[in-house]
Formats: C-alpha cells, sequence, structure tokens
C-alpha cells in the first residue's frame, strides 16, 4: 500500500483517502438500496451500513495493492 499521498504539498495518509472512496461508494450503494426498496429486509440499518462500509474500504484497499 502506498504510504501518502500529496495534495498541494499536503501530506494525507493514502487510507484516508481509499476511507473518502469508500464513503462516497457507501453513498451511492445506500441511494440505490433505498431507491429499490432493500432497506425492508434488513434488520438493523446502521450495522448494515457500517459492513457495508467496511466491506467497500477493504475491496478498495485490496483493488489499489494490485495496481502497485
Amino acid at each position: 500500500m502506498i504510504g501518502e499521498a500529496s495534495f498541494y504539498g499536503l501530506y494525507v495518509p493514502w487510507i484516508m483517502v481509499l476511507a473518502l472512496g469508500a464513503l462516497l461508494a457507501l453513498w451511492g450503494v445506500r441511494r440505490l438500496l433505498a431507491a429499490t426498496g432493500a432497506y425492508r429486509w434488513v434488520w438493523h440499518p446502521a450495522l448494515f451500513d457500517m459492513a457495508l462500509y467496511l466491506l467497500l474500504l477493504y475491496a478498495l484497499s485490496r483493488l489499489t495493492s494490485y495496481l502497485q
């Protein structure tokens, strides 16, 4: 994994960039699930959203490690 990213001279940890990407992806997936009515089948929506966020973050970190 890349250690840090530079944005206009400001160094931020790469995991922060991935976390922001996972948050944006989660926003889109949540809107899609809400529009299709899939949240009716979810027992605890907050717990489901947290697990989905962690899965997206893991997928992004694995994807970027393969791209190196």
